[in-house]
């Protein structure tokens, strides 16, 4: 059984129920028809479906007539009337961007979580998220990371990785880069269920080089490793030190991680997103996310160029990140 296919599952076995709320793309509402026809989640679409198809067995919402949408109005404006929200902005919201009511379902308790983004941007699906479900307790940073399987792979934990943070932080001080790596650590767990091993990337490998951004990279291993004790965590290293066996005797002979790395830490965002962009086009790999983590209920966004067949896994994804909640 392949890594998707045991999330899925898993997800069957928990039950959750997961938002939609971008029924203005077809690839959607062809998700939404996949996930009811595999059984693998209960889906709550929000708004009127651009697909005239026949949408049996899933829940379509539309807060213009929804009974519900007078409640969640007054929810919101006591939520964010200390920001200065109005009673009619909340409302303009609610009707208007769907995404806002998506995160309500999920605050009061009628969903598990919700999965956007193929038509809208990061910031589209994070924001409502971040003012209306927020951070989870002790967590001061929401970051992402992409769940990569890789075909015909050795390396990792049977190919599959993690990838973080490649669509969310862009220049993470030391101690964001350490938060990352602790939650990613933290994700791989849960979602893959084996030992996280992770690699603080750099192009340098202990010491082989020196240059601030390889100071940061030190710096935010330093303060990982007294943070997040429980995990194996290391760096700096270069990506073949962190994942070859062979290299890493060479270069890193004593260190825990390298060689066996299977959750890699990006010193920035650019070189997360353009990383795990060549390994999915030039190695097939599949790539699943941009997946939050840091978020109370699991909120997760969509690459703009997603398949039907991606946003099932990430439904799949983000039913058993619910597990934990």
């Amino acid at each position: 059984m392949n890594f998707i296919e045991s999330i899925k599952k898993r997800a069957k076995l928990v039950r959750k129920t997961i938002v939609l709320p971008e029924t203005m793309d077809e690839r959607v509402i062809d998700a939404a028809i996949k996930i009811r026809k595999e059984d693998i989640a209960d889906i709550i679409l929000i708004g009127k479906p651009v697909k005239d198809i026949d949408l049996t067995g899933i829940k379509v919402i539309e807060p213009s007539t929804s009974e519900l949408t007078e409640t969640f109005v007054n929810k919101l404006y006591e939520l964010r009337k200390e920001k200065g929200m109005t009673i009619e902005e909340a409302r303009e919201l609610l009707l208007n961007d769907y995404m806002y009511f998506a995160c309500m379902l999920v605050k009061m308790g009628y969903a598990d979580g919700v999965v956007s983004g193929a038509c809208h941007s990061t910031a589209n699906t994070l924001r409502p998220s971040l003012q209306i479900i927020k951070t989870k307790p002790n967590v001061s940073l929401v970051s992402s990371f992409f769940l990569m399987v890789v075909p015909n792979c050795e390396y990792g934990e049977n190919g599959t990785f993690i990838f973080s943070d490649a669509g969310l932080e862009q220049n993470p001080t030391p101690e964001k880069l350490a938060t990352i790596a602790g939650c990613s650590a933290e994700s791989f767990e849960l979602l893959v269920q084996k030992e996280p091993k992770v690699a603080m990337l750099s192009h340098s490998t202990k010491g082989s080089a020196t240059h601030y951004d390889v100071d940061k990279v030190i710096d935010a291993t330093q303060i990982a490793q007294k943070k997040y004790p429980q995990y194996k965590i290391d760096g700096e290293l270069q990506l073949d030190a962190a994942i070859v066996p062979e290299v890493a005797k060479s270069k890193a002979p004593d260190s825990i991680v390298a060689g066996n790395a299977n959750v890699l830490i990006f010193p920035d965002l650019d070189a997360g997103n353009i990383g795990y962009k060549l390994v999915q086009r030039l190695a097939k790999a599949e790539a699943y996310g941009p997946i939050t983590q840091g978020i109370a209920s699991p909120i997760n966004d969509l690459s703009r160029g997603c398949s039907v067949d991606d946003i099932v896994g990430v439904v799949a994804i983000t039913c058993v990140q619910a597990m934990k909640e």
